[in-house]
């Protein structure tokens, strides 16, 4: 019988050191029309009081669009992590790392707003949301 909430048949979600918090500055990866955004929360995030909200790649995050066009800025929308600076390690071993720290703008169910995604993807975020995976045109 499966433990407290896990469902059977159904693998575990990976632990991937979080890389990004609520304050951090994120290049947009996507032609949706924004260029910089700041997250402001985590999609599902329940930590203790005062505790600063983290994410890692692959979560869905609350960004406000700092740069980019007219329209899209101050915008308050979600967003799915697609590439982290800090470290992580996968089962084979590999260590991944990317330069910036970049995200894609999507609605609230996931389906990413913009047409293409420019730079390379996280295999772990491609696995997680297969919309954005369509788009994407390189995936790590």
């Amino acid at each position: 019988m499966p433990k407290g909430g896990e469902a059977k048949g159904v693998p575990p979600r990976r632990s991937i050191p979080t890389g990004v918090q609520v304050g951090t500055y994120a290049v947009v990866a996507d032609n949706s029309g924004a260029k910089e955004v700041m997250i402001i929360g985590v999609v599902g995030y329940k930590g203790r009081l005062r505790r600063i909200p983290a994410a890692s790649v692959g979560d869905m995050v609350v960004v406000t669009v700092k740069k980019g066009t007219p329209e899209m800025r101050r915008q308050v929308t979600r967003a799915i992590v697609v590439r982290q600076r800090r470290p992580y390690r996968r089962p084979d071993g590999t260590w991944i790392a990317f330069e910036d720290n970049a995200v894609v703008i999507v609605s609230p169910d996931g389906a990413p707003k913009g047409s293409e995604v420019r730079g390379p993807i996280a295999r772990e975020a491609a696995e997680r949301w297969p919309k954005v995976a369509n788009i994407a045109s390189i995936i790590i």
